[in-house]
């Protein structure tokens, strides 16, 4: 369901409580974290209630593992659909026995994710068929291997700010991955448009840049975004080279060369 922008802002208490939510749910007593907080129950309750009613804290839901479980398959459909088109066609997916999760992105090929779960291949297929009666184009599929979450580091008051320079999130067959990498100064692609990046052969066509993250703003890239030092950046890798992501790391070439 589509949520009404609001005009609640974070503060410290918000953030520990996002935090400790999204570390586990099911675990996090309002009584310990208000003792953690040096407040009183009712008012994390209170707090709680209130990220709700902004669409911040937009659910619980346990992660389950569905080939543990009862030995199905998970399989996630990279798909394109029209902007105009993309809303609607996200709910029709969404009601796809077996579809699990629907992820539409801003713009660009491969707006539109689905993942599903069946207990064949035959299953799978039935899906597909079922996107495309609605519309939907498949461009890519992969079986999904792995799925790794962790809470939002940056909501944490007791982190220390050490994070490691990348962090899978979800692991594809096939040597594909989606990952995190902060760019350091000095990285190769550091003040290039994606474009030029692209161009000039620092990004290969097996690494996609789908999401930016700078500041407290979220960018949707595009060729002429260029890529600055701190930002965060969300890379789609395939392929098994190993070193796809040192594009985003510190040159140390360029670095020597200036002292």
């Amino acid at each position: 369901m589509p949520y009404p922008r609001s005009d609640h802002r974070l503060d410290e208490l918000d953030r520990r409580i996002l935090h400790t939510l999204m570390q586990d749910a099911r675990n996090a007593s309002a009584s310990a974290l208000a003792e953690r907080a040096g407040v009183s129950g009712a008012t994390v309750r209170n707090r709680i209630h209130k990220l709700e009613d902004a669409g911040i804290v937009r659910g619980y839901t346990a992660q389950v593992d569905f080939e543990l479980a009862d030995g199905k398959l998970t399989n996630l459909y990279l798909c394109d659909v029209p902007v105009t088109e993309r809303e609607a066609l996200a709910h029709e997916a969404r009601a796809i026995p077996g579809v699990i999760n629907v992820r539409t992105l801003m713009t660009g090929r491969r707006n539109l994710h689905v993942l599903a779960v069946g207990g064949s291949t035959d299953d799978l297929r039935r899906i597909a068929r079922r996107l495309s009666d609605i519309g939907i184009h498949i461009e890519d599929e992969d079986l999904v291997e792995e799925e790794l979450f962790a809470p939002f580091s940056p909501y944490d008051p007791d982190d220390r700010g050490e994070a490691p320079e990348a962090n899978d999130f979800i692991s594809l067959t096939g040597d594909a991955s989606v990952v995190e990498v902060t760019v350091q100064p000095n990285a190769p692609i550091a003040g290039r448009t994606l474009e030029a990046a692209a161009r000039q052969g620092i990004l290969d066509q097996d690494t996609l840049v789908i999401a930016i993250e700078r500041g407290d703003e979220e960018l949707t890239p595009h060729g002429d975004t260029v890529v600055q030092p701190d930002d965060i950046v969300t890379v789609l890798s395939r392929g098994e080279d190993t070193d796809a992501l040192a594009i985003f790391r510190a040159d140390e070439t360029a670095s020597e060369s200036t002292h």
